[in-house]
């Protein structure tokens, strides 16, 4: 087998038989893909031996750095006790552990754990929890689930029919079921140039008038809280969520947090649901569920939801659903070891710090002449560049200015990754202030650098 010294063939093998996710192969396939060989702490080193800072949190699911000796020796030592059981007609112990541990971390009145193995499939059972609970109600009407605009919640077919993103979903637009939509407050603050408070008063203001008078066909409203991850880091104001949550309840909606991208830890508390002090009907959580290590999804409701679905068996209220690798044994104990890392290196006591250190750090860039604006929520960011900033009139999309950004970053030794023109930075909860510093500096020079070259022709 090849090795790090005669990485050719692998290159070879990659360009015949890999298919990369969101990416134009016939492009991938004239380039040296960099290949990734191991991690150390918040660094991945590369099959030639240099080390890039993960800034990206290996698409955001990184939380306490790589190789954590805690997390490997749990995966280990679980592995050689019980890879996997079945959660039909079984149980296992990290399950049952991981299930009570979430419950008492999650915003209270979650009582029930459903466990998936991807954040489009702990939407997808959220969906069908919402959609069945109300069939069971005697309220077979309530079809319809309401999102928001830019929405993005996965790419199964039902999460894409509740997110929808023209550039991503187009081609399947035959197979999605309807959703009504909601504009967030970006699009009444930089399409129609409102105040923040103004947005935000606007936004909730729409949503009243759709969940009011369609609050007997409403099966759900499903939100990613405080933060559009995938829509280009669009951040929303707490009030926001505090108000969608008020208007679920006034008109007897079931409100789905998707906190896939924004929970353990992202915002700045462990849930992004608890800036606002709500509690959803029903919540999807992964990616940093097991400190970004194994795949492994829940799903979190409560007890008024579970209720519906239990009877006798002949009443067909089975919730008939699940995956192989529900409630696997090792991703389970992998996701215990991280919540031991949050309690014994007070992440979150800490986090407040790292957070201020790179607002701080990221304030320069904002003077930049092509940076139209820099969006944050905890440690997500998103750095919108454009030709003319004020205007915020793009680049032309040949030009891939996003890609030469995050080439002139990994030239630097930093991995980014781009939304189209839009920077993201998404490190890991482990990254100390000093680090923060250094990827927002090497962000600054990768935005200058690669708008020069652009601009010089």
């Amino acid at each position: 087998m090849p090795t790090s010294e005669s990485p050719q063939p692998w290159k070879q093998w990659d360009h015949e038989h890999s298919w990369h996710p969101f990416t134009q192969m016939r492009e991938w396939m004239a380039e040296d893909p960099l290949f990734i060989e191991r991690g150390d702490g918040n660094y991945l080193i590369a099959s030639d031996g240099r080390r890039y800072f993960d800034a990206t949190s290996s698409l955001w699911c990184n939380l306490h750095g790589h190789g954590r000796p805690e997390i490997v020796a749990a995966i280990a030592g679980q592995a050689a006790q019980l890879a996997h059981s079945t959660m039909l007609g079984l149980s296992n112990l990290p399950a049952t552990e991981l299930a009570k541990r979430l419950i008492d971390i999650a915003p209270k009145g979650l009582t029930r754990v459903f466990y998936s193995d991807s954040g489009a499939t702990a939407v997808e059972v959220a969906l069908k929890m919402a959609f069945a609970y109300w069939q069971l109600r005697g309220e077979p009407g309530r079809d319809v689930f309401v999102s928001l605009n830019e929405g993005y919640h996965g790419d199964t077919i039902g999460s894409l029919s509740v997110g929808y993103m023209e550039l991503f979903d187009r081609p399947y637009r035959q197979l999605l079921f309807p959703c009504v939509k909601l504009n967030p407050p970006h699009y009444f603050r930089y399409y129609r140039r409102q105040s923040m408070e103004e947005a935000v008063s606007s936004a909730l203001a729409e949503a009243e008038i759709t969940l009011t008078r369609d609050r007997r066909r409403i099966a759900a409203l499903i939100v990613e809280p405080l933060m559009q991850a995938a829509a280009v880091m669009w951040n929303h104001p707490v009030d926001y969520l505090a108000g969608l949550a008020r208007l679920c309840r006034q008109n007897n909606i079931l409100l789905i947090a998707d906190e896939v991208a924004v929970g353990f830890g992202r915002t700045g508390k462990m849930f992004a649901c608890d800036h606002a002090g709500i509690t959803p009907d029903l919540m999807c959580l992964a990616k940093g569920i097991s400190g970004g290590t194994l795949p492994l999804a829940a799903t979190l409701t409560t007890e008024e939801v579970f209720h519906a679905f239990l009877g006798d068996f002949a009443e067909r209220k089975t919730f008939f659903h699940g995956h192989t690798y529900t409630g696997n044994p090792i991703g389970c104990a992998a996701a215990l070891a991280s919540l031991d890392i949050f309690e014994k290196d007070n992440v979150l006591q800490e986090l407040p710090f790292k957070i201020h250190a790179l607002e701080e750090a990221l304030h320069p860039l904002r003077n930049l002449p092509h940076v139209a604006d820099i969006r944050q929520w905890g440690v997500m960011v998103g750095i919108e560049i454009a030709e003319d900033a004020k205007a915020r009139r793009s680049f032309p999309s040949g030009l891939r200015l996003g890609k030469r950004v995050i080439m002139a970053a990994r030239r630097r030794g930093v991995i980014l990754r781009p939304l189209g023109d839009v920077v993201i930075l998404n490190p890991p909860l482990s990254t100390t202030i000093a680090e923060m510093q250094h990827i927002a500096a090497v962000s600054a020079e990768a935005i200058s650098e690669a708008c020069a070259e652009v601009i010089k022709g």
